[in-house]
């Protein structure tokens, strides 16, 4: 859909590569966003929530202008594609939450677990086979997770489950998007992602609500939603320019991002369990991915 709004050229993989690099530079900025507005009092629920009502907002809109079609409330596989919905809903809760007392080094690092849980789960859930070879890089990604949150340390704080729960979930989402991909079309799911967002945390953010001081604070919140909407419309796009196994690796640029805006906005500074754990981490996800690009050739 972004195409016909943006005329984006004709382009191999080399654009789809950009394109996940810029839609992980989008995501980015809602993360830091939210850390922010969560520093100046809003609630995690209400920022969740603004981030689905614009992106709603925008979707209408958008099927507005081309013509609304009632075939989106009919579509194959609707179950699948609120439970999807509501799966993202439950990953971007639960980081928000966890941003608001991990840095987000730490939050992101948790995040890119999700390779190595949908590896996990691609067994019991889509019947895929996984390899012995998987199967340690599986173990080596969860060796990584321990090291990164160390549960067993002083310092350890309960958030850190929280966002490992939003991990989960985001696994999750993303299975389910895989076994509706071309069923279902990107803008359809992009509709429902929002409807689900929107009406389930709508009831919660207001009686958390509490309006922002500042016409900034208000850009930022009215933000979260159109980066969120735009960075998953440039994600989904690099998908049509290269094939997942080519881009999976450059999705590892948004831990590069979240840690420039945590020095220069948060000062934080990730320690060094933490950049052990994501190297770990980020090993164990490129043996998965080169694994399955291996068998699949």
């Amino acid at each position: 859909m972004i195409s016909r709004f943006f005329s984006l050229p004709a382009g191999g993989p080399l654009l789809g590569i950009v394109m996940i690099l810029v839609a992980n530079f989008f995501f980015s900025f809602v993360d830091t966003g939210s850390k922010w507005l969560g520093v100046i009092g809003l609630s995690a629920l209400q920022l969740a929530f603004m981030r689905y009502f614009v992106h709603f907002v925008i979707s209408v809109g958008i099927f507005g202008k081309n013509g609304f079609d009632w075939n989106v409330f009919r579509c194959e596989k609707l179950l699948l594609v609120i439970i999807r919905g509501a799966c993202l809903m439950l990953a971007t809760v639960a980081n928000f939450i966890a941003i608001q007392y991990l840095s987000l080094s730490l939050t992101a690092t948790i995040l890119f677990s999700a390779p190595i849980i949908i590896c996990a789960l691609s067994w019991p859930i889509l019947k895929e086979p996984v390899g012995r070879f998987r199967w340690m890089a599986i173990g080596l990604g969860f060796i990584g997770i321990l090291v990164a949150i160390r549960p067993f340390d002083d310092d350890f704080h309960w958030a850190a489950f929280v966002s490992l729960a939003g991990a989960f979930s985001f696994a999750l989402y993303s299975i389910f998007t895989r076994k509706l991909t071309g069923i279902v079309s990107a803008d359809t799911m992009q509709f429902w992602a929002g409807l689900v967002g929107t009406f389930a945390l709508v009831p919660f953010a207001l009686l958390e609500w509490q309006s922002p001081t500042t016409g900034f604070q208000w850009t930022v919140l009215l933000s979260l939603g159109f980066f969120a909407w735009l960075g998953h419309q440039f994600m989904t796009n690099a998908m049509s320019y290269a094939p997942p196994n080519l881009i999976m690796p450059f999705g590892y640029s948004f831990v590069i991002y979240l840690i420039i805006w945590s020095f220069f906005i948060f000062d934080e500074i990730p320690d060094r369990w933490t950049i052990l754990g994501a190297v770990i981490i980020v090993l164990a996800g490129l043996i998965i991915w080169f694994r399955e690009k291996k068998v699949a050739s």
